[in-house]
């Protein structure tokens, strides 16, 4: 085995390391970009959040009838949605929620789920530079924050967690 210096980069994850100040940072904004060409948002105009309140998902946003289900065959919702929870599930905790709730409408996504999906295209534009950052501290603890909220569609709850370390997220989950 050769040893070839310190990682820069692992699974399209940039890794940042500042021993001086004892920071260790984690990005995807090359990834993000190349998300970007793929669904021709390259240019796109950057959103200030990926969901605000107010923001309601429910059944009655998926195809009602066979043409508006026609109109959702060439829309690529499903590959939208997987390549954000990448970027999701590697280094971005603040869109879990959103994007747990869009999974939900994988099968079945209308038109309103298409245009939120594109919205969190747009949030990433604006913040495609954010890093998740570790610093270094004398006291390893864990600190845990959760929360929880109801599905008006199914009246099942959907539980959000993110547990820290160093001052950075080292395990987030959203789920139904």
């Amino acid at each position: 085995m050769k040893d070839i210096g310190e990682a820069s980069y692992v699974i399209g994850i940039k890794i940042h390391i500042d021993k001086s100040r004892g920071i260790l940072g984690l990005s995807q904004e090359a990834y993000i970009n190349k998300v970007f060409e793929r669904f021709n948002m390259k240019d796109c105009s950057p959103s200030v959040a990926s969901i605000v309140k107010g923001d309601l998902f429910s059944l009655d946003q998926c195809p009602r009838n066979d043409i508006e289900m026609e109109r959702m065959k060439n829309v690529p919702y499903a590959s939208a949605v997987g390549s954000i929870m990448y970027a999701q599930v590697c280094t971005r905790p603040d869109i879990a929620y959103v994007i747990g709730v869009l999974g939900r409408y994988q099968s079945n996504s209308g038109i309103d789920h298409w245009k939120v999906a594109k919205k969190v295209l747009r949030y990433l534009q604006g913040t495609k530079d954010y890093i998740l950052m570790y610093i270094r501290t004398n006291s390893l603890e864990v600190v845990g924050y959760s929360n929880s909220d109801g599905c008006n569609d199914s009246r099942k709850s959907t539980s959000r967690y993110v547990f820290m370390l160093a001052n950075g997220s080292i395990s987030w989950r959203s789920t139904k």
